[in-house]
């Protein structure tokens, strides 16, 4: 299975028409959030509509610039993953949408508890986990990233993710996690097995590949890789 791994987007919906072939080449399309560009959320909508037109099979989350009341729009457009679950060709989808509270000037700002509590429909679940808890085949999608990785670290070296979702991370032990948020943290790091990555911002031109396939021994990550435009 090949992803085009996208996130932050911030209004720059002609970002995406750059990256024809890559859609072409992908089976599905991974959005961590931020459609809309910063204190102007109106500018979401025309990415959606551009980026559902490149690809027909998306699974997106909302970023702290979305207006809340977009998540309507992404649920419509059946992109959405944020609070729920969705299977594909045997891997399973769940998102988490909004960015942890910090200065209050971004519409989607929200609690530990809210972050975490999206991926509520994941621990509630009676298929899917094996006898340790862990979700080999489960593919997650959070605009905030997890603490303490290469993903959320600042350049002053300061790391602000969550506590709360690394620690769902370590608890469910995912194939991997899409995050954004964090421009400056783009990369890609590891938490147990899990492999994360950060894509960077399409806004600034950056974007990222995931690759991963069913062994006899289960899912495994192939290539993750940051790429720019």
């Amino acid at each position: 299975m090949r992803f085009l791994v996208l996130s932050d987007i911030h209004g720059a919906a002609d970002a995406l028409d750059k990256l024809d072939d890559a859609f072409a080449q992908a089976d599905a399309v991974l959005f961590g959030g931020d459609f809309a560009r910063f204190e102007h959320t109106e500018t979401a909508l025309p990415v959606l509509k551009k980026l559902c037109a490149k690809h027909d099979t998306i699974f997106a989350v909302l970023g702290n610039c979305d207006d809340p009341a977009f998540l309507a729009q992404i649920e419509e457009a059946d992109v959405s993953v944020q609070g729920n679950i969705a299977y594909y060709e045997g891997l399973a989808f769940a998102g988490s949408g909004g960015g942890s509270r910090f200065t209050g000037t971004t519409p989607y700002e929200r609690d530990e508890e809210e972050l975490v509590g999206d991926f509520a429909v994941v621990a509630n679940a009676k298929e899917g986990a094996d006898e340790q808890g862990h979700w080999p085949n489960l593919l997650l999608i959070m605009h905030n990233p997890p603490k303490d990785t290469e993903c959320d670290k600042l350049p002053n070296g300061v790391h602000v993710g969550s506590a709360g979702l690394r620690a769902f991370i370590e608890r469910t032990a995912p194939l991997a996690v899409v995050t954004g948020h964090i421009h400056e943290g783009a990369g890609i790091d590891r938490i147990g097995t899990t492999t994360v990555i950060n894509p960077g911002s399409l806004a600034e031109g950056r974007y990222g590949w995931l690759e991963c396939e069913q062994t006899a021994e289960g899912w495994r990550v192939t290539k993750a890789e940051l790429r720019t435009l």
